[in-house]
Order: C-alpha cells, then sequence, then structure tokens
C-alpha cells in the first residue's frame, strides 16, 4: 500500500470549467450497453476529443486532439471493487490506496473535463432494459464519487446534473434528491431537479425549487418554465390562474421569452379554456417576430368552438392559411369541434367538403364529431349515413363511436332509442365493449330505468366484460338518486368483496346516500375507511358534507367541514357556498345565509345565480321581501341575468307579506326580461290574482 499526504481542501476551489456552461441540455452519445462497459475489455471504450484550435503548436504532445483515452480499466475496477458503495465516504479524499487504483488515478490525471462529462452521458444512456439502466447509473454515480476522491474532474457540479437528470428520466426523483443533497445546490443543479420533477410531474416540488432558487439569489430561465407548463398541459392540470402567475413570475425575474415559451404559455390559456388569454399571446408573440407552431394555432382555434366563439375561431383558421401552413385534419377537426358545439349543420358539413377537397383525409375523430353533430340535432338518418361513409373511407366505426350516439340520445332525453343502436351495432358486425356498457346503464340510470340498468349490467357479466370502477360508480349512483340507498349499500359491498377498490368518487356516493338518511356514524365510517386507503377527502367530498349536514340543519358540523377543508389547503368551491346558503334559506335563517354569502365574497368567489336565488329565498321565507329585492338589484348590477327561479321566488316572497298587489308587476318583468314562465311562475301569478279578487269582493 502506498501511503499519500493528505489533500489540501482547497486546492482546486477557484478552478471552473474553460468552456461555457449556461445550464444543462444533455446531448448524449449513442448509448452503451452495459455489458460493454462492465465485463471485460474485449470490446474497448475509447473516447475521443479535439480542440477547436486546429493551430495548436505542433511540437506540444499534450495537445488533446492528439490523445485518446480507454475508459474500460477503470470501468471494469470500479465495477468489481468493493468501494464503489455509495457510502458518503466513497467522494472523500483517501489518504491510502492500492497500487492498482494509484496507477489507475495517475493515468487518467490528464484527461479533460468535458470527455468525464461525456462518459457519464455514455454511462447514463445505457437503457437497454430497466436493470442495465439501473447498473450504468449507478457505475456513473461510482465515476464521479471517484474522480472526487482523487480530484481528477473540477466540474463536479455538472457531473451530478448528468447524473440527476439521469435519475429523472429513469423516474427515480426521490434518489435524484438524495444525490443534490451532496453539495450545495448552484443554478445548474437546480436547472436539472427542476427538469426531474417536471419530467416526473411533480409540480409541487418544481414550483418550490424555483421559489428556494429565487430567493438564493439566483434567476430562473425560460427553459424551466416551459418544462413546467408543458407537464401542466400533459397531465391535463393546466388552470388559467396557475399560469397567469407564472408569467407574472416571468415578467418579475425580467425573462425574455423565447419562441418556444410563447408556444408553451398560449397554448397552455388554450387547454385551460381561457382563450382570451391565449389570443392576447398570440399578439405580443407576433408583435416580437416569433414564430408559432401550428398545433400552438390548432389547441386555440378549438378553444374557441369550444366556448362557441366561432367566428374568431374561423378567423385565425383563414389566418393560419393565409401564412402559408397547410391546415391538417386536427386542424379541421378543431374547427368542426366548434361548428358542432353551437349545433351549425350546415358548417359543419361545409368544412367537412372543404377538407375534403383540399386532399386532407378525414379520422376517425372528424366522423364522431360530425355524428355528435347530427345526433345533438335529432338527425339519426344522416348519422347512419356518416357510419356508412366511414366504413366506405376505410375508417371502421368502432363501439366507441356507437357510445357517442347513445350519449347524444340520452343527453336529449330520448332513451329509448338506446335498443335501436344497439341492434343496428351488433347488425354490423360490432361488438359493445365495457365503455358502451358504461353508457348505456348510465342511459338507463338517468332516467330511473332502473331494472333495464341491472339487466344491461348482467348482460355485460354474460359476455365476459368485467366492470370497472366506472361501471359500479354509475349503478351505485343511479340507485342512490332513485331512493333505493338499501340496493346501493348492497352494490357497494358486493364491488368491495369482488376486490375492487372504491375511489373518491365512489365515497362521495355512499357519504351521500348515508347523510340523506341521516346515517352518521356510518358517515364517520366512511371517512376513516376512505383515509385508511389512502385517499384524502377532495373538493367534491366537503361539498357533500357541508351539503347534508346543511339539509338536516346540523350547521355547526356543516361550518366544521368548511373550516378543515380550509386547514388542509383545498380552497371552497361556489357548489359548496350554494350548498350551505340553501340550507340556510331552507330553514329561514337568512342571517346566516348573508353571512355563508359574505363568506364566499372573502374567499375570492364570484357568487353565482344560484347562490343569490338561495339568498332570495332565504329572505322571502323570513318575510323580509325589501332585502329580497335587494338581492335581485345586486345581479342587474353585476351582469347577472335573473331566471325564472329568480322571479317566482321574488314573487313567492311577496305573497308571504301579503303584497299580492306587486306580484303581477314581477310577472311582467320577468316576460319582459326575456324569462318564459313556467307552471310555478304562473301558479304565483293566478293565487296572487285570486287573492286580489277576493278582496275587492270583500
Amino acid at each position: 500500500m502506498l501511503v499519500l499526504p493528505p489533500p489540501l481542501p482547497t486546492r482546486f476551489l477557484s478552478i471552473h470549467p474553460s468552456f461555457p456552461i449556461a445550464r444543462l441540455h444533455v446531448s448524449l452519445p449513442p448509448p452503451l450497453s452495459t455489458t460493454t462497459t462492465t465485463t471485460s475489455a474485449e470490446t474497448s471504450l475509447t473516447l475521443s476529443y479535439r480542440t477547436e484550435d486546429e493551430e495548436d503548436d505542433a511540437n506540444d504532445i499534450l495537445s488533446l486532439h492528439k490523445r485518446r483515452y480507454d475508459f474500460t480499466p477503470l470501468l471494469n475496477f470500479l465495477s468489481n471493487s468493493a468501494s464503489s458503495s455509495d457510502s458518503d465516504s466513497d467522494s472523500a479524499s483517501p489518504t491510502s490506496l492500492d497500487t492498482v487504483e494509484f496507477q489507475l488515478a495517475e493515468s487518467y490525471r490528464a484527461v479533460p473535463a468535458p470527455l468525464w462529462h461525456s462518459l457519464l452521458k455514455s454511462l447514463c444512456s445505457a437503457s437497454s432494459s430497466s436493470s442495465a439502466e439501473n447498473d450504468s447509473i449507478h457505475l456513473a454515480y461510482a465515476v464521479v464519487s471517484w474522480l472526487q476522491r482523487h480530484n481528477l474532474c473540477f466540474s463536479y457540479e455538472l457531473l451530478y446534473s448528468i447524473l440527476i437528470h439521469a435519475l429523472g428520466r429513469s423516474e427515480k426523483l426521490y434518489e435524484a434528491f438524495l444525490l443534490a443533497q451532496r453539495q450545495t445546490l448552484t443554478p445548474l443543479t437546480y436547472n436539472a431537479l427542476i427538469n426531474a420533477c417536471a419530467r416526473n410531474n411533480d409540480l409541487e416540488k418544481a414550483l418550490s425549487l424555483m421559489s428556494r432558487m429565487r430567493q438564493d439569489g439566483y434567476p430562473s430561465d425560460f427553459v424551466n418554465y416551459s418544462l413546467i407548463i408543458q407537464s401542466l398541459i400533459r397531465n391535463n392540470n393546466i388552470d388559467s390562474a396557475l399560469l397567469q402567475k407564472l408569467y407574472g413570475e416571468i415578467e418579475s425575474d425580467k425573462i425574455e421569452a423565447d419562441g418556444r415559451l410563447f408556444n408553451d404559455i398560449i397554448e397552455g390559456f388554450a387547454k385551460a379554456n381561457d382563450p382570451s388569454r391565449a389570443l392576447k399571446f398570440i399578439a405580443v408573440a407576433e408583435a416580437s417576430g416569433l414564430s408559432l407552431k401550428t398545433s400552438t394555432v390548432v389547441s386555440v382555434i378549438y378553444s374557441l368552438g369550444n366556448n362557441g366563439r366561432i367566428v374568431e375561431a374561423e378567423a385565425l383558421f383563414e389566418e393560419m392559411k393565409e401564412r402559408g401552413l397547410k391546415p391538417r385534419t386536427r386542424a379541421y377537426n378543431a374547427l368542426l369541434k366548434g361548428y358542432a358545439k353551437v349545433g351549425s349543420l350546415k358548417d359543419a358539413e361545409s368544412i367537412v367538403s372543404q377538407m375534403e377537397r383540399s386532399g386532407v383525409l378525414p379520422n376517425e375523430q372528424t366522423y364522431i364529431l360530425l355524428i355528435d353533430a347530427y345526433v345533438n340535432a335529432g338527425r339519426w338518418e344522416s348519422a347512419r349515413i356518416v357510419l356508412k361513409e366511414m366504413e366506405a373511407s376505410n375508417v371502421q366505426p368502432n363501439s366507441f363511436v356507437y357510445s357517442r350516439i347513445l350519449a347524444g340520445y340520452r343527453d336529449r332525453g330520448e332513451w329509448q332509442r338506446s335498443f335501436q343502436v344497439l341492434k343496428e351495432m351488433k347488425s354490423s358486425g360490432i361488438k359493445p365493449d365495457r365503455h358502451f356498457y358504461n353508457v348505456m346503464i348510465d342511459t338507463f340510470g338517468k332516467y330511473d330505468c332502473l331494472e333495464n340498468a341491472m339487466t344491461t349490467f348482467d348482460q355485460m357479466l354474460l359476455e365476459g366484460i368485467g366492470p370497472d370502477i366506472v361501471t359500479w360508480n354509475t349503478l351505485i349512483d343511479c340507485h342512490c338518486k332513485a331512493g333505493r340507498h338499501d340496493t346501493a349499500e348492497m352494490l357497494f359491498d358486493q364491488m368491495c368483496d369482488k376486490g375492487y377498490q372504491p375511489c373518491a368518487m365512489t365515497y362521495n356516493i355512499m357519504i351521500n346516500s348515508f347523510g340523506e338518511q341521516e346515517r352518521w356514524e356510518d358517515v364517520k365510517g366512511l371517512l376513516r375507511r376512505m383515509q385508511s386507503q389512502g385517499l384524502l377527502p377532495n373538493v367534491v367530498t366537503y361539498t357533500t358534507l357541508v351539503d347534508i349536514y346543511g339539509q338536516s340543519g346540523r350547521f355547526n358540523d356543516a361550518i366544521e367541514c368548511l373550516e378543515a377543508m380550509k386547514s388542509t389547503g383545498l380552497k371552497p368551491s361556489s357548489t359548496m357556498y350554494n350548498a350551505l346558503i340553501n340550507a340556510y334559506a331552507q330553514k329561514g335563517l337568512s342571517e346566516e345565509a348573508i353571512n355563508a354569502f359574505r363568506a364566499m365574497r372573502a374567499d375570492g368567489l364570484r357568487p353565482s345565480l344560484l347562490a343569490l336565488n338561495s339568498l332570495i329565498n332565504a329572505f322571502g321565507q323570513d318575510q323580509r321581501d325589501a332585502e329580497a329585492f335587494a338581492v335581485l338589484q345586486y345581479m342587474k348590477e353585476n351582469d347577472l341575468k335573473p331566471d325564472v327561479v329568480t322571479y317566482t321566488t321574488l314573487m313567492k316572497a311577496l305573497i308571504r307579506v301579503d303584497k299580492f298587489h306587486k306580484v303581477p308587476a314581477v310577472y311582467e318583468e320577468m316576460i319582459l326580461s326575456g324569462c318564459t314562465p313556467d307552471r310555478k311562475a304562473r301558479e304565483m301569478l293566478r293565487s296572487a290574482l285570486k287573492y286580489m279578487k277576493r278582496s275587492l269582493k270583500s
């Protein structure tokens, strides 16, 4: 053994790589299999490096472009050596080592840093199998530890960043964070961690890291924001408010967004169903001379169409063509979706014809959108023609296409056509799948045809198609809504007995069922069971609890649920406050209702028409007609159009305080505002006129 003096701890602290490193953008060479690097020296791993300066002194024998390094001996040594463990001591500089290791260290002392970086990238890119990838990453980590032990490479932050990037790509986020803790975080390692978090869809950690990075005095860059926005889009978790917050940070950090980031922001707003902001950023991008991707523009067209803003969607579609971009199937489908949404069949047919004239072939989605448009308009024969056209175009209709037809009839209230759709489907040689049967069960359930729903379920099982959680939830829910709580509970038990794990929606349905039966201990039992399964109550759970407690007059329990929800970091929804205000209104507790309304405003929620109608009802129940009409005035001042329920509730409030003579004026205002009186409104008017007539006779 050779005894070496302890190394100077500050020997290389001021040394940095000679080439600029702005952030980690790993460019990997061809993958190397693990066997290549770890088994034998039969195949030699050799990396060469050339300097850009070809005018170096010809007599300089150390010129990098003349040197070649074989790393196979080192990799074999690390693979077989017990010193390649992951203990913290591995990276400490040794005071003694054997001859082989000493010779290895000396033989690699002249290797320039870029070659070590390239070696690590090669090792980390070996991914022929999960086990091979694990071995390669462990070997790469052993290389970094060995380099630190011998002070052979001075850009350790880049080495660690390469490893963190590799761990993130291998979905080993926990290991990436453990590795990052081995040294002080720098912009490079921050970027690698944020990249790993975004890749693994852990946005909470990614956003936290960006905040911590800012606190440490390191500005983030546009790539980090792109990664986070892309992850939000990928997981369908995009939210307009969050996107606005992110852009606010970009502006405050004075980050100059590039074309990629602008495309991500625009697509994010489009996916968040906020086409107005998407259009605003399109204008900003164009003013900056940045080009937009076709997919970005198509996303905005889709969002505009989905919001019924057809004129703007058409204008953007035409503008795209004027720029020389040829619309593809997806672009046509985006516009077609808008026409189907607003029920414009003529335009829907026209865009499909235009598509065919342009040589763009319709796909399955095109036909589905057209079928949806016809079914929603009640044109079953036209939908059948489209099915035939699909077959003629070699696009075979499948079970999903027929499920869309079935869903259309369900939504139009024509549930009887379910049998016709099933017959047509089977005559075309298409077998119903689980999704089709789920839609069929839901259709029967919505119209209280529970026997048909159960028959469909039995037929599904008979054909060898197993139910999924959607099937069970649909069956349980439709029985609860029909008041058949015993059957719903039996189905719930049956589901659990067959090994299906209830999801949050299942528990929410059953909590509502037990609440309607005022089985409060069973409600608590479900909550405990839910949490023991690792499921946390969500917004719907808390809203359901507030509703059932409120409807039963257990207002203290309802308020406790509201506070418990806030303590978990969840934001109360308008639906929750609507339920609470309505519960107070039913009991005539107008003061409590107005307090709930104020709490709703304090939480930053815009009052809905439903909440305000409930508030009018609360004042009416409490014989406070002046306050009820003050709510009507509030609606008008805040661009909330009163509906037939609003005016009917106001008429009821007047009748409660014997102000029958004012009822006809409210009825007339309702008609003038464009509301069509329903049966209940007409009954209110008749009651008031009848009483007025009696008063005149007396």
